[in-house]
C-alpha cells in the first residue's frame, strides 16, 4: 500500500513539473509582435517566408480556416517592417542580411460582419483613411481604388522604397454573402475589382504582395485582372508554411506530447498515434507532408484531452447552405472522390461540384495523385473532420438544429454496441418523425437521397466503420456497419417490401465477405415509405 503511495506521489510531482517548465503554447495569438514579445511556442517558418519572399513578388495562399493563415501573414509583415529583434534566434536571422524596413499596407477582413450593407466599404475605408493621414495624401473625393493607388504612391515617395501589401482572408465578405445576399455579394466584387485591381499598373511601386483566404473565387478580378498573382496553394516548396509537420511534433513540441502521456496514463507512441488520427493529414501539394491541424493541436496539449476543437469553433454556414441548395449526396464522402487539378485551383460559385470547396475549406485532403490524369484523390484528413464534419453538418442539413437534442446519438450507439436492432429501428423512426418536409410532392429520387443520407450520418457520426455502396461480385451493397462484436448489412428500398431488400442481400451475395467473421452478422432490409415519410418495415436475417 505504502509503495503504491509513493509510485503515486513520484507520477503527480512528475506532472506538475512538467507542466511548470513547459513554454506557453500560442493559443488564440495571431500576432507575430505579441507571440514572441509573451515567448509563445513557435514553430519556425521563417525561412520558408524567406524564400516566399525574395522568390514571388505576388502570391495568394488558400488553406483552411484556424490554420495560421494569420499568424503567416503577420510574420510576414514585421519581417518587412524590418523587426528584426522579433526574429532573433530564428531561421531568418541568419539568412536575411540587410533588414531594410518597407511600408506595409495591411488589410484584415477578419472579424467583421459582411452582410451588412456597407461592411466591406467600412473596414476599406478606416485603412485608406489611416494611410492618408500618415503619408500626407490630400483628401481628395475620389473612388477607393484611386485613393488606395495615390496612398501606395505616396507611401513609395515618401520612404524611397517600394511598398508591400497584405490581405487577409479576402474571402471572407464573400463567403459571408454567397448563399444569403446576392446583391451585397456582387457590390462586395465589385468593390475588390476596383480597389484591388489597380495593383496590376502598381508593380514599380510594389516590393510583394499576399493575399490569403479559405477559398479561391475565379471569378474574382484579383485573379482575372492581377495577373501577376502566383498561386501557391498546391505548390509543394509551401506544403509546410502553415501547420504543423511531425518533425515538429517530434522537435519543439514533444514536452507536450511526453505532458499529455504522463496525464492520460498512455504511453508516448500511443499518444503520437492518436494525434496523428485525430488532427493529421492534412496534403496541400502532390506528395507533401501531412500537416497537424495547429488549432486542434494546441488546444489538446493545452487541455489534455483529444477533443474536436476545430468544429466547436465555428459552423461552417457557407457550405451547409451550399449542400442544401445543391441537394448533395454526402455519402460520396464516405471513400476517396476525385477532382482534376484545375477543378481545385479555381472554384466558381454556381459551380454544382462542391469537391473543390469542400477541398479548400478543408473538410477534404490531398490523399493521391494520379500523374497521367492530372487528378487528385481525396478524403477526409483525420478522425476529427470525419466525424465532425457529420456531428456539427447533419443538424443543419437536416434542419432540425434548433430541436431539442434532436439525435441523442447515445441511445443509437448503445444498440449498435449490443447488436439490438429493433433498438436501432425505434431510434430511426424517432428521428424521422421530427424531420421536416418541404410543401408539395418531392422529387422521390431526392427523398430517397435524404432517406439514405440520414441513416448514413447517423451511423458515421458514432465513429463506427461504415461504408456505402460497398462493391461485391454481383452488386453494391447500400451500406455496411461494423463494430468490435457485430457486422450490419444494410439494403434500402423505397415503397419497396423489405423481404425484397433481404432478398437483394442474399442473392447478390454481400454476405459471403464475411463468411469466416467470427462476429455475430445481420442482414437487415429496410423499406421507406413515401407517403409515411418514414420507415415502414425493417426485416432482420442473421
Amino acid at each position: 500500500m505504502e509503495s503504491a503511495f509513493f509510485r503515486f506521489r513520484s507520477v503527480f510531482f512528475a506532472i506538475i513539473f512538467i507542466m511548470e517548465e513547459l513554454q506557453q503554447l500560442p493559443l488564440g495569438v495571431q500576432d507575430f509582435k505579441k507571440l514572441r514579445e509573451e515567448n509563445k511556442l513557435y514553430a519556425d517558418k521563417t525561412s520558408l517566408v524567406y524564400d516566399l519572399t525574395h522568390s514571388n513578388s505576388a502570391v495568394f495562399l488558400s488553406r483552411p480556416r484556424r490554420f495560421g493563415k494569420s499568424l503567416l501573414l503577420s510574420t510576414i509583415k514585421y519581417y518587412f517592417l524590418g523587426f528584426r529583434n522579433l526574429f532573433a534566434g530564428l531561421a531568418i536571422d541568419g539568412l536575411e542580411k540587410d533588414w531594410i524596413e518597407y511600408t506595409v499596407l495591411y488589410f484584415d477582413f477578419n472579424g467583421q460582419n459582411y452582410s451588412e450593407e456597407n461592411g466591406l466599404n467600412d473596414i476599406i475605408e478606416n485603412n485608406l483613411r489611416t494611410w492618408e493621414k500618415e503619408y500626407g495624401c490630400d483628401w481628395i473625393s475620389e473612388t477607393a481604388a484611386v485613393r488606395f493607388e495615390n496612398v501606395i504612391k505616396a507611401a513609395s515617395e515618401k520612404t524611397g522604397r517600394r511598398v508591400v501589401v497584405l490581405v487577409d482572408e479576402y474571402d471572407k465578405p464573400l463567403l459571408d454573402t454567397m448563399n444569403d445576399n446576392a446583391e451585397i455579394e456582387e457590390k462586395n466584387r465589385a468593390v475588390f475589382k476596383g480597389v484591388f485591381g489597380v495593383l496590376k499598373k502598381m508593380d514599380a511601386y510594389l516590393r510583394f504582395c499576399m493575399f490569403t483566404g479559405v477559398t479561391k473565387f475565379s471569378k474574382v478580378s484579383i485573379f482575372s485582372d492581377l495577373n501577376q498573382l502566383t498561386d501557391i496553394s498546391l505548390n509543394e516548396r509551401y506544403n509546410n508554411i502553415c501547420g504543423i509537420s511531425d518533425s515538429e511534433i517530434e522537435g519543439e513540441f514533444f514536452p507536450y506530447v511526453k505532458r499529455l502521456a504522463s496525464v492520460s496514463g498512455s504511453s508516448e507512441q500511443k499518444v503520437r498515434d492518436e494525434l496523428r488520427r485525430m488532427y493529421d493529414g492534412y496534403h496541400f501539394s502532390k506528395s507533401g507532408d501531412g500537416m497537424y491541424n495547429p488549432f486542434s493541436l494546441f488546444h489538446c496539449f493545452d487541455e489534455n484531452d483529444f477533443g474536436s476543437y476545430w468544429f466547436e469553433s465555428a459552423t461552417p454556414t457557407f457550405l451547409i447552405n451550399k449542400l442544401n441548395a445543391c441537394n448533395y449526396d454526402i455519402r460520396s464522402l464516405a471513400s476517396e472522390v476525385k477532382a482534376s487539378e484545375n477543378e481545385l485551383k479555381d472554384y466558381r460559385p454556381e459551380n454544382l461540384n462542391l469537391i473543390p470547396l469542400f477541398y479548400q475549406s478543408g473538410y477534404l485532403t490531398i490523399k493521391g495523385w494520379n500523374q497521367r490524369q492530372r487528378s487528385f484523390s481525396l478524403a477526409f484528413p483525420n478522425a476529427e473532420v470525419r466525424y465532425g464534419f457529420l456531428n456539427s453538418l447533419a443538424p443543419s442539413f437536416l434542419h432540425v438544429e434548433h430541436k431539442a437534442n434532436p439525435f441523442n446519438i447515445d441511445l443509437l450507439d448503445d444498440a449498435v454496441e449490443s447488436g439490438d436492432t429493433d433498438g436501432m429501428k425505434k431510434w430511426f423512426v424517432s428521428l424521422f418523425a421530427i424531420l421536416p418536409y418541404s410543401a408539395g410532392k418531392e422529387i422521390e429520387s431526392v427523398m430517397e437521397q435524404n432517406f439514405q443520407n440520414v441513416i448514413f450520418m447517423a451511423l458515421t457520426m458514432m465513429g463506427k466503420y461504415a461504408r456505402t455502396e460497398v462493391h461485391s461480385a454481383k452488386g453494391r451493397a447500400d451500406c455496411i456497419l461494423e463494430t468490435a462484436d457485430y457486422v450490419y448489412i444494410f439494403e434500402f428500398k423505397r415503397d419497396v417490401p423489405a423481404k425484397m431488400a433481404l432478398k437483394q442481400i442474399e442473392e447478390q451475395g454481400y454476405a459471403k465477405p464475411y463468411s469466416a467473421d467470427n462476429r455475430t452478422l445481420f442482414k437487415i432490409g429496410v423499406n421507406f415509405s413515401s407517403s409515411e415519410r418514414n420507415i415502414a418495415e425493417w426485416e432482420v436475417s442473421s
